[in-house]
């Protein structure tokens, strides 16, 4: 298997997955680049790329079914040896192996200045007269004033040179049978959808949130309640909530505080009834449909709200996603489940999109289950 990376895509989705674990199971075949993320708590991602998103020319052969090649991969040394590709001119990455251990062994090119002295033109000494019997110049050749001798400069002449680098990736090659249980959560229809803000923006409230909560915790526990602000600061809790009319609320409370941040005027993205179980009909009893009924724009009935409470710190980690761009849809399951789509347009125009499905699931959950052999 041998591919050739080209896009930044690849850098910064590697840099999104490490902040959520340490290792992803990554699938290639004939059709599509997956990668998989499932934590013994916290977020799963459940990532689909088109080959065009983060590969430029890519081969791939296996016995198996549409070439397919599972793969068990360390995140953060992926993450590091593709961030030394950034500024290469040629970056290629093959399954190999070294004494019995397979490996992802990525090659980088890169050109970098080599320098070496050469000299610019200079004057030359006056031509030796001809009626001087010994050759020499004469002596008025050679003026106190030095007028006869031009300044020149030293000049580096620069020239580009080849240097290739080799990073060896251990990785582990995992049979299909050991993968063939693996599926993704199943969820209940949601209640709200809801197109999300910039993510970078989000971020930056949420992580500010999340700060105010660590510090409010440290304060409690100077003040005598050691124990249970310790347990409190290790899992500050934010509340998520959107309606059907295009309203988003982040907000943090606590004993000693409450306060939020809302974004209005954005879209709730409207349901292909073919998508839909029962299709027009099924769209009519969809639970979004009720609740866009139940609630208004100003939010102000708290019946028409999906709620969904998040871990601080593990929010933060899946905003970090933002860095890709795209679109983004919320799909809240009230008080049980936020299901975050992240479409990533393909490189030429009406190209298929990659999709990123990002679980942010309570563990009490029953209306979201993981699947496993």
């Amino acid at each position: 298997m041998k591919v050739y990376i080209y896009r930044v895509a690849a850098y910064q989705l590697t840099g999104s997955l490490a902040a959520l674990h340490s290792i992803a199971w990554l699938r290639l075949n004939d059709h599509d680049v997956r990668f998989t993320v499932i934590p013994e708590q916290g977020t799963q991602v459940w990532a689909v790329l088109q080959i065009d998103t983060i590969f430029e020319c890519y081969t791939i052969q296996s016995a198996a079914d549409s070439n397919t090649i599972n793969l068990e991969i360390p995140l953060a040394p992926l993450h590091r040896a593709l961030k030394s590709a950034q500024n290469a001119s040629h970056a290629s990455i093959r399954l190999t192996k070294k004494e019995n251990i397979p490996l992802l062994s990525l090659t980088i090119t890169t050109s970098i200045p080599s320098s070496g002295p050469t000299f610019a033109s200079s004057s030359t000494l006056p031509r030796p007269s001809a009626t001087d019997p010994s050759g020499r110049p004469p002596a008025s050749a050679f003026p106190d004033d030095g007028s006869q001798f031009r300044e020149e400069s030293f000049d580096l002449g620069r020239a580009d040179r080849e240097t290739i680098i080799t990073q060896d990736i251990p990785i582990r090659v995992l049979a299909p049978a050991s993968v063939h249980g693996l599926h993704e959560p199943r969820c209940r229809e949601p209640d709200v959808h809801i197109i999300l803000p910039s993510l970078l923006q989000l971020k930056a409230i949420s992580d500010r949130f999340t700060r105010l909560a660590l510090t409010n915790s440290k304060a409690g526990a100077g003040t005598g309640g050691a124990f249970k602000a310790a347990a409190g600061a290790a899992t500050p809790k934010l509340e998520l909530a959107a309606n059907m009319h295009g309203v988003l609320r982040l907000r943090l409370r606590t004993d000693a505080m409450n306060i939020s941040s809302t974004w209005t005027g954005l879209t709730n993205p409207e349901l292909d009834p073919g998508m839909v179980e029962g299709g027009e009909q099924g769209l009519a009893t969809h639970p979004s449909t009720r609740m866009k009924e139940v609630g208004d724009a100003e939010g102000a009935s708290e019946e028409g709200w999906a709620v969904v409470r998040v871990e601080g710190r593990d929010w933060g980690r899946v905003l970090g996603v933002g860095r890709l761009g795209g679109r983004v849809i919320a799909c809240f399951c009230h008080e049980h489940a936020l299901i975050l789509y992240v479409y990533l347009a393909g490189e030429g125009e009406g190209d298929e999109e990659s999709v990123l499905t990002y679980y942010v699931i309570r563990t009490s959950s029953s209306d979201c289950s993981k699947r496993s052999a």
